[in-house]
C-alpha cells in the first residue's frame, strides 16, 4: 500500500485532486451512497433551487455500467497521463495558470467528464505538436493528431464523438486566445490569469506572474543586416515528451 501512496503523492497537486475526485464521485454514484441524479447537471435545479454543486459534480461524474466501464477507464488514464504531463511541462511551477486554464475550459463546457479531459489533452498536443506518440497496435504519429485519433477511438468504443469534439474545440479556443493569436499572429491578449489565483496558487519557480501573457503588438519586421546575421525563430511553446518509450 505504501507504493500506491507514494505513487499517488507523486502526482502533481492539481491533477492529483482532479484524478481523485474523478474516481470518488462516480463510485459514490455507482454504490448508491448518493442518488446519481443529484450529481448530474439540471439547469433548472441549479437556478431555481440553488443546487450549485451540480455544475462541478457533473464534470466529475461518469455513469459506470458494463457498457461504459472501459470507456471510463480509458478517459481516466488520459486525465492522469496528459494532465500530469501538462502540469509538469508547459505549466511547471505555475499552478495558478493551470487552474485558470481548467476554469476557462470548464466554464465553456459545464457538461461531462470527457470534454474537460479532451480539452486538456488538446492543449498538451498543441504544446508538443512535433512529439511522436505511440498509440494502440504500435501506431506512431505526431502529437498534433492525437486529439482527433482519440475522437475516432472513443467513437468506435463508445458510439459517440460529441463529447470529444466539444473538448477539442474548447481546447483550441483556449490555446488560440491565450497563445496562438497574441503571440504568433500579433493580436491583442484576450485571456490572462486573474491575480487572485496567484494568491491561492503562487508560482513555485522563478519568474513573474502571468505565464502566457503576450506582447501588446506584433514586432515590426526589421531589415536584414548587410553581413553576418542572426535571425529570429518561432516561439518555443514548451518541452515535448516522447510517449511510448517510457
Amino acid at each position: 500500500m505504501s507504493d500506491i501512496g507514494d505513487w499517488f503523492r507523486s502526482i502533481p497537486l492539481i491533477t492529483r485532486y482532479w484524478f481523485a475526485a474523478s474516481i470518488a464521485v462516480p463510485f459514490i454514484g455507482k454504490l448508491g451512497l448518493i442518488d446519481f441524479r443529484n450529481l448530474m447537471l439540471v439547469p433548472e435545479l441549479v437556478f431555481s433551487r440553488f443546487q450549485l454543486w451540480r455544475p462541478v459534480t457533473a464534470t466529475l461524474y461518469f455513469p459506470i455500467t458494463p457498457n461504459t466501464g472501459f470507456l471510463y477507464l480509458v478517459n481516466l488514464y488520459f486525465l492522469y497521463h496528459y494532465s500530469t504531463r501538462l502540469e509538469t511541462g508547459a505549466f511547471d511551477g505555475r499552478p495558478a495558470d493551470y487552474v485558470f486554464m481548467l476554469l476557462f475550459n470548464w466554464i465553456c463546457i459545464v457538461l461531462l467528464m470527457i470534454p474537460l479531459i479532451m480539452s486538456v489533452l488538446y492543449v498538451w498536443a498543441q504544446f508538443n505538436s512535433e512529439t511522436i506518440v505511440s498509440f494502440w497496435f504500435g501506431t506512431r504519429f505526431k502529437a498534433h493528431y492525437l486529439p482527433w485519433v482519440i475522437l475516432v477511438f472513443n467513437f468506435v468504443i463508445g458510439g459517440s464523438f460529441v463529447n470529444e469534439l466539444t473538448g477539442n474545440l474548447v481546447g483550441h479556443l483556449y490555446f488560440f486566445l491565450m497563445f496562438k493569436y497574441p503571440m504568433d499572429l500579433g493580436g491583442r491578449s484576450f485571456l490572462s490569469t486573474p491575480e487572485f489565483l496567484y494568491r491561492f496558487f503562487p508560482n513555485t519557480r522563478g519568474g513573474v506572474s502571468g505565464f502566457g501573457v503576450p506582447p501588446t503588438r506584433r514586432p515590426v519586421p526589421q531589415e536584414p543586416p548587410a553581413a553576418g546575421g542572426g535571425g529570429g525563430g518561432r516561439h518555443n511553446w514548451g518541452q515535448g515528451f516522447r510517449l511510448g518509450g517510457e
